[in-house]
């Protein structure tokens, strides 16, 4: 029984390690679908080096995206340019689009396909909430972006003219129409039909020319890690910033009340999340330092008698730190204006409201503890001459005076030493 056992696993073995059918062509294909930024890179960068490793015959990104960084897009496109196996970006499926970014990442393809009712184009650099960017600085990265678009065409041999248009004038075409313009090189209805079509291409790698030999062609699917996956959805601006907003909330709840612990944990949490975020974006440091001193002058607020002007600075640098936060021209990278009057604004309000209402509660006499007994009227229930026992409170205890207090006369407590209590006469009755 043991020896089939071992047999068994040995074969399992031997089986799993297999890269695919014997004298097949291996093909790594990936998916690429949504906004392209730092995790997306990341897993494009790691997919071809994967590629790379396991002696792959070639790559299949297969793309659907709006668009996204400008940053992001260049480090896929470098990628691309000197990858060491051939890499083919196959905007899928039918209704997807490669556009802004999308644009630069398929044209780097050493092969580019598009399948039937899809779109590619419109690649005019904008503002984080899609507006356009004004003045000189928007005119500068209009230039660059499209001699960056040129340049990608030029090395792979793809229409230059359609290239800076799609980044000057946000043209944007159909599958049919890019093959015809030579914006693509062909149009394949499903992964089947590109592999065909492609078998026997000449592509270039590293300064040398290469055939690409697929039949028979085995595919291996990759998907990206967990981490990726986390980070792609931590480097949306909106959620870095509510992340960051949630931390700031959390600690100042647990700073104003020591040992609940729950809103410091996940404040804490939520904090280190926003500030992991912030590694992979574009965030203005001066805008940074603007938060802090918001919610430093909002939590000085509450201890100065400032009557307002201090709180009211608070609120505008933690504003304006908001809004300027991830500030990259070129960018989809803005943090949304409502949120920012939304959560920012409120959270804002809510570390002010709170503060003012600390500090008032701090005026209001203790009720409990020695401080609470302190001022408490209660009753002699006997003759103090001049020690004797007082009800203060509904409890009794022992207490001396420097006068004589009678039987059942209101006494008031001025201080209290240790289980004693030092009282006087009363004006008013408990």
């Amino acid at each position: 029984m043991r020896r089939a056992l071992l047999l068994a696993a040995a074969a399992l073995a031997v089986v799993l390690a297999m890269p695919g059918r014997a004298g097949a062509a291996v093909v790594h294909h990936i998916v690429v679908d949504g906004a392209i930024g730092p995790a997306v890179a990341a897993f494009v960068s790691e997919s071809i080096d994967r590629a790379k490793a396991s002696g792959a015959a070639a790559l299949v990104i297969e793309l659907d995206t709006p668009g996204g960084l400008l940053t992001s897009a260049r480090a896929i496109v470098k990628d691309l340019l000197a990858a060491p196996v051939p890499v083919v970006v196959y905007v899928a499926p039918s209704g997807a689009g490669a556009g802004s970014a999308g644009v630069f990442i398929t044209m780097a393809a050493h092969v580019a396909a598009m399948a039937p009712g899809t779109s590619i184009g419109a690649a005019h650099p904008v503002g984080g909430q899609g507006e356009d960017i004004k003045g000189t600085m928007g005119e500068k990265i209009e230039n660059f972006t499209a001699s960056f678009s040129e340049s990608i065409a030029r090395q792979r041999g793809r229409n230059v003219e359609w290239a800076v248009k799609a980044v000057r004038q946000s043209v944007s075409v159909a599958a049919d129409e890019a093959a015809k313009l030579k914006v693509v090189d062909l149009v394949a209805r499903d992964r089947d039909e590109l592999l065909a079509r492609i078998e026997g291409r000449t592509v270039e790698i590293g300064g040398e020319k290469r055939v690409l030999k697929l039949k028979p062609v085995e595919l291996l699917s990759f998907e990206m890690r967990f981490s990726q996956r986390v980070l792609a959805v931590l480097a949306d601006p909106n959620i870095a910033y509510l992340l960051m907003l949630a931390g700031l909330l959390g600690l100042y709840v647990e700073f104003t009340h020591p040992g609940v612990l729950f809103p410091g944990v996940v404040g804490g949490i939520c904090l280190l999340l926003a500030l992991t975020a912030m590694q992979v974006l574009p965030v203005n440091t001066g805008a940074l330092a603007l938060l802090a001193l918001g919610v430093a002058l909002l939590v000085a607020e509450a201890f100065l008698p400032t009557f307002g002007v201090v709180g009211v600075g608070g609120v505008v640098a933690f504003l304006l730190g908001s809004l300027f936060l991830f500030d990259s021209p070129g960018d989809q990278v803005e943090v949304a204006r409502g949120i920012v009057v939304g959560a920012g604004g409120g959270l804002a309000a809510f570390i002010l409201v709170i503060g003012t209402l600390v500090t008032r509660r701090r005026g209001v006499p203790a009720r409990l503890g020695v401080e609470g007994m302190i001022g408490a009227v209660g009753t002699a229930r006997e003759r103090l001459a001049p020690v004797g026992s007082v009800l203060v409170n509904g409890e009794y205890w022992l207490a001396e005076t420097d006068e004589a207090i009678e039987a059942g006369a209101p006494v008031e407590v001025t201080g209290v030493d240790g289980l004693r209590l030092r009282v006087r006469a009363a004006r008013r009755k408990p």
